[in-house]
């Protein structure tokens, strides 16, 4: 069913905070869905722990370099003709992360409309996805996976920050249209131990791509 329903060329966004299991939910679902897994490029990012030490001086070079990241594999997979489930949208680096910083002033205005005009420009080039799947978790339940997975990175990350970015998902999800969208609470959910529910989220999203038909 699954098959017949999602399109070699289906795009689906995996969208949540920082701990909120984004890389494992686009695992598991690419490989029931038939899709290519395009990840974060966590690991590899060169800015990532200068921005936690000071994320006035790096959240410019940060935002820019997930952008440009997201970009470049979206532009690749879509002249393959492939499908993919990707771990966090292009416009999650807008709407959350870099509106945020801005917001709390760790972004200045003249990098922040660098930033904005080049992402409008990048926009114009890729398609939405076809489906969002928002994966919504409390500031306590994200502090505790975080401390959890033990990134020396992430070691000092505030729950005051984490917050703020749940506050901008909030508003960012509501905007968008409820055919496009799908909300799983994570909090008490653990994909690992929950085959249940875990069979529940998979038919929730075939039943998405059904209404689409």
């Amino acid at each position: 069913m699954a098959e017949s329903l999602i399109k070699i060329s289906s795009q689906i966004a995996i969208a949540g905070n920082i701990g909120a299991g984004k890389t494992t939910m686009t695992n598991l679902l690419a490989d029931f869905l038939h899709l290519e897994p395009v990840f974060e490029s966590v690991e590899h990012n060169p800015y990532l722990a200068d921005f936690y030490d000071d994320m006035s001086r790096w959240s410019f070079n940060l935002q820019i370099f997930f952008l440009h990241n997201r970009f470049s594999n979206q532009i690749k997979l879509m002249k393959l003709n492939k499908g993919f489930i990707q771990d966090r949208s292009i416009y999650e680096d807008r709407e959350i992360f870099a509106r945020n910083l801005k917001d709390l002033n760790f972004m200045s205005s003249r990098d922040w409309s660098t930033y904005t005009s080049l992402f409008d420009d990048m926009v114009q080039f890729i398609r939405e996805p076809d489906l969002i799947i928002y994966l919504k978790a409390s500031t306590q339940t994200l502090i505790g996976r975080i401390k959890n997975r033990n990134r020396v990175y992430e070691k000092d990350i505030s729950s005051e920050y984490i917050h703020s970015l749940n506050i901008y998902y909030e508003k960012w999800i509501s905007k968008i249209e409820s055919d496009k969208v799908l909300i799983i609470d994570t909090n008490n959910f653990n994909i690992f131990e929950d085959k249940v529910e875990f069979e529940n989220i998979k038919e929730k999203i075939i039943n998405k791509f059904q209404t689409k038909c």
